[in-house]
């Protein structure tokens, strides 16, 4: 057994979240880098090369990349060969986040759903947590922006319209938002579970990084098609038209009731801001 002190989780939270508020990931940089290389000349182009100076200056200078600085979502990958001390593991969770939204100037978006008091910190943070194999404890932070979370959707589709109609209802998710969730967009899939998995496996999704698909054969399929489909629609980048809508389709699957298939598709604008830590 492996003793982990929730003051070390807090710590590691705390640093994630003042990195993620500042920079996009790698795999969303490159993305943006080909999709401006890629366009015509015009405004989808000039947007897109703004995209780019603008998470560059915000890197480089340690700001905000995005006005909308997020909702906090933790991912913890526990191992069972872990044993937690100190302050419950929420609190530390929730303590990190507190820090860092107040020492990053990040915006407080958090509030009461009916009141629409805000919470004043941006907590509480959407915690969730998996016990695994092993003895470390894995950790995936994301804010993420209601703009796209907003345009977000889920279906309970019959089992017969398969693959078609999977397709069919992630095209069909991003066409209805249009420029709304600021594209390009990384779309995030569950496909299978119950209503409210698929939702988490949606989520997950987008902690993947565009270009790497899913290592099954025919969700990779699934992920390419829609991809293909939604760049065909030319709403382009923030709705300028053009050649790209969506940086990426990633897909994330679990087994469903014989009589059921439930997809959610969880849009995430081209503000990918992920970050990951082993403890």
């Amino acid at each position: 057994m492996r003793t982990v002190d929730t003051q070390d989780i807090e710590e590691l939270i705390y640093n994630m979240a003042l990195s993620a508020g500042v920079s996009l990931t790698d795999g969303c940089k490159s993305a943006l880098y080909a999709a401006r290389d890629s366009e015509d000349e015009g405004a989808a182009k000039f947007a897109l090369d703004t995209l780019c100076r603008n998470f560059e200056y915000a890197e480089a200078q340690k700001m905000p990349v995005c006005q909308d600085t997020g909702m906090a979502i933790v991912m913890l990958e526990i191992g069972q060969q872990v044993t937690l001390k100190g302050k419950l593991l929420k609190d530390a969770v929730n303590s990190a986040v507190r820090r860092a939204y107040a020492d990053g100037y990040f915006r407080k978006s958090v509030c009461d759903p009916l009141t629409r008091q805000n919470t004043g910190d941006n907590t509480p943070a959407v915690i969730h947590t998996d016990i695994v194999e092993g003895d470390k404890i894995h950790i995936t932070y994301m804010p993420k922006g209601f703009g796209s979370e907003n345009m977000s959707k889920v279906y309970m589709l019959k089992p017969a319209q398969g693959t078609e109609g999977i397709i069919r209802a992630i095209v069909e998710t991003v066409e209805v938002a249009g420029s709304r969730p600021c594209p390009p967009v990384i779309v995030g899939v569950g496909i299978g579970g119950s209503f409210d998995t698929c939702t988490l496996l949606a989520k997950r999704a987008l902690t993947r990084e565009p270009g790497i698909h899913s290592a099954r054969t025919d969700i990779a399929e699934i992920e390419e098609a829609a991809l293909m489909c939604i760049n065909r629609l030319g709403i382009g980048c923030q709705g300028f038209h053009g050649r790209t809508t969506a940086l990426a389709v990633n897909c994330e699957w679990a087994p469903t009731h014989i009589a059921g298939l439930p997809v959610a598709i969880n849009i995430q604008c081209h503000c990918m801001r992920v970050k990951k830590e082993v403890l």
